[in-house]
């Protein structure tokens, strides 16, 4: 492989939440997923390196893809089923096609982690006229994330969900951060901030700088 090619983010969901499958739905160009599948999101540099990895992926199993994106500086891709085994098989295919091992991977750094409570209505409608997921409701806790590298966040997201009642606000995970706003009560918010917080520190690979 190539020295300057950069496995940035190999990410694993066993099993999409309600919420998370829903957001998706609403962004995706691809197929469309639905709660209950296995996913699995690869981004790289140099970002062209998408398409040669997508077409691996999708030749290897009976999973889908859902999302290929190239943008500036970065490529991603993600792939579901329900069949967590078809995941697993098609990551396990394209990384022996591109002769790396899941630790070749970088492992996600938080950048910013914002717990704001008591949600003014005028910052409410701001951020409500852009949010693709559930509206942000006045009084309400926003819990903000933001790591790196961007497709991350799609993990941290999805095991926030499994343990707290939250609202998905919005999620944007392409460039070189990710970020996600969730909304609920104060305790709630709390949990999220501490799953997902507890999710990305969870993930090894190799240190890299923002």
């Amino acid at each position: 492989m190539a020295s300057e090619f950069s496995l940035r983010c190999y990410c694993y969901l066993d099993r999409m939440q309600p919420q998370y499958a829903a957001f998706v739905g609403t962004i995706t160009q691809g197929d469309l997923p639905v709660e209950g599948m296995a996913s699995l999101y690869i981004e790289m540099a140099p970002g062209n390196e998408v398409f040669r990895t997508v077409d691996i992926a999708v030749k290897a199993t009976e999973a889908k893809p859902g999302a290929q994106v190239v943008e500036r500086e970065f490529g991603m891709f993600e792939i579901h089923s329900l069949s967590q085994a078809d995941v697993l098989e098609s990551g396990r295919i394209v990384l022996d096609r591109l002769g790396l091992n899941i630790e070749d991977r970088i492992r996600p750094q938080l950048a910013s982690v914002q717990l704001i409570t008591n949600i003014d209505p005028y910052q409410a409608q701001l951020l409500n006229r852009w949010r693709r997921g559930s509206m942000l409701v006045p009084g309400q806790t926003l819990l903000v994330v933001e790591c790196f590298p961007a497709a991350y966040i799609n993990f941290a997201c999805n095991e926030a969900e499994k343990r707290a009642s939250i609202n998905i606000v919005h999620v944007s995970s392409v460039g070189r951060f990710g970020r996600m706003w969730l909304s609920g009560i104060e305790s709630e918010a709390k949990t999220a901030r501490d799953a997902a917080i507890q999710a990305l520190e969870s993930i090894e690979g190799v240190s890299s700088e923002y």
